[in-house]
């Protein structure tokens, strides 16, 4: 038989890894506000696609009411709207797309792992958790990166230019009709020169804290230092709203099974994660990246 495994003992950690991979993402994700809370599904059946929003791309028309002879029933205007032509809307399904895949694939042995193997077990799926959430972080800072609606170069971290950079999408942002607050996600070089510019005073109310190497706000944007290492190469920074995107994880499988080489077990696992934006919500999002060349 095809699940005949010679009476050795088969276990099903996908519960434990299904409830510890979304925790550990909401304490240790970088760019968390640009995203929604993570959405797991486990024994997912479909190769690529995680689910389908309603989306419709019918644009808004803005119309004049006609009072003019002839129209909406009165004389020669029957059967003509007084409201003028009128537009049909309809919804279409927008997949989301898985785009990576993973996969876990160790082995304890009962001689050499020198403590309790269900404990082990544990600790190696948290282990695995932190890892993946890691990973996470830097293919959504990716998605971010691919998916920004609008771009602008910091020239050098000078005070000029770096107030140029903000009020420049302060103006855009206004301009652009967002009307949510927007965090901006930058780099530690880029944090440290809003700490140091000059134009921070008291004076000016401003809330930035020289001993605690702080800085809240800016410009009417909330400020959050995010390691580089999770930013796409030559960007440093990410302007985005509150869970503007979504993202997903898919868990296959996450067991223990009795090892053939070795006295042990072995711990596998498998599954897909991926990321989904609106494509009318990607203007709000702005990417900052260096000079190139």
């Amino acid at each position: 038989m095809a699940n005949n495994n010679n009476n050795l003992p088969v276990r099903s950690y996908v519960p434990e890894y299904l409830k510890l991979l979304p925790t550990v993402f909401s304490v240790k994700s970088a760019f968390a506000g640009a995203f929604s809370d993570m959405q797991i599904l486990d024994g997912i059946t479909h190769t690529d696609k995680a689910f389908t929003v309603k989306t419709s791309d019918t644009p808004v028309v803005i119309g004049t009411y006609d009072k003019t002879a002839n129209t909406g029933g009165f004389g020669d205007g029957t059967g003509n709207s007084r409201f003028g032509k009128m537009t049909e809307i309809k919804y279409a399904d927008s997949s989301a797309e898985y785009d990576h895949e993973w996969a876990i694939h160790e082995g304890l042995d009962r001689h050499t792992v020198n403590t309790d193997l269900s404990s082990a077990v544990l600790d190696r799926l948290n282990l695995q958790a932190q890892a993946q959430v890691r990973d996470l972080n830097k293919r959504n800072g990716t998605f971010l990166s691919a998916n920004a609606g609008h771009s602008e170069v910091l020239v050098d971290y000078t005070d000029a230019n770096i107030i140029k950079l903000f009020n420049t999408l302060s103006k855009y942002y206004i301009d652009n009709e967002v009307d949510v607050a927007v965090r901006a996600y930058v780099a530690p070089d880029l944090y440290n020169a809003l700490v140091d510019l000059a134009s921070n005073t008291t004076a000016k109310n401003s809330s930035v804290s020289i001993d605690d190497n702080g800085v809240v706000r800016y410009k009417g944007f909330a400020i959050e230092e995010t390691s580089s290492k999770y930013f796409a190469e030559s960007d440093l920074a990410y302007f985005a709203p509150a869970q503007i995107a979504i993202p997903f994880v898919g868990i296959e499988t996450t067991r223990t099974m009795e090892a053939i080489d070795f006295d042990g077990i072995m711990i596998q696992g498998a599954g897909k994660d991926g990321r989904f934006i609106l494509d009318d919500n990607k203007a709000a999002v702005v990417k900052v990246t260096a000079p190139q060349g």
